[in-house]
């Protein structure tokens, strides 16, 4: 997948400044995907370019005028066609994966030091999500978010995102466990 669909798919919010869809994936599609602003700004001027969204200049008395984007007709079919693609599997690419590999012959403490990180890290992003679910839902039940929104796609990627990080505290409390049993072992 490219950055362009995700801009795309974050399009269907509707029209978004740079800055404000920079934030924007921060907040919803970071727990999928992750970019620089600087990717981001590069990319819109491609798709700008490309006619799959549309640039308008907002010109503001007290501040730089800024970049307005949205989606356009051929974004939208353009969309459309990548939706209906099949998809690769997730090829996972992970440092830590590749200490815990080699713990055995390496450094344990800090490996367990680096999984214990990534479980600080996973628990923030946790709440984080858990913070945007409570704002989407806004006090609705799950049932009546879901019957009342156009959209579900926001919804259901951000609970890929929780079971994602849940997931990675399970894996991270059993494998430190492990290492730190074998590290404990008298020799």
């Amino acid at each position: 997948m490219s950055l362009k669909f995700a801009i795309l798919a974050a399009l269907l919010e509707g029209e978004f400044s740079g800055y404000d869809l920079a934030k924007s994936f921060d907040a919803s599609v970071a727990n999928f995907w992750q970019t620089t602003p600087q990717q981001l700004y590069r990319e819109l001027e491609r798709l700008s370019a490309d006619g799959v969204i549309a640039a308008r200049v907002v010109e503001q008395e007290r501040r730089p005028n800024k970049r307005m984007f949205s989606l356009t007709p051929a974004g939208r079919r353009a969309l459309h066609e990548f939706t209906a693609t099949p998809v690769q599997p997730t090829t996972i690419r992970d440092d830590l994966l590749v200490k815990v590999q080699g713990s055995d012959a390496g450094d344990a403490d800090a490996v367990i030091a680096a999984i214990e990180e990534r479980m600080d890290w996973s628990r923030a992003k946790l709440a984080r999500f858990e913070r945007l679910r409570e704002r989407m839902l806004a006090g609705r039940t799950e049932s009546d978010y879901l019957r009342d929104n156009d959209r579900v796609g926001p919804y259901l990627t951000l609970l890929r995102g929780i079971s994602f990080e849940q997931e990675n505290l399970r894996w991270g409390e059993h494998a430190a466990r492990t290492l730190r049993q074998r590290v404990s072992k008298p020799a």
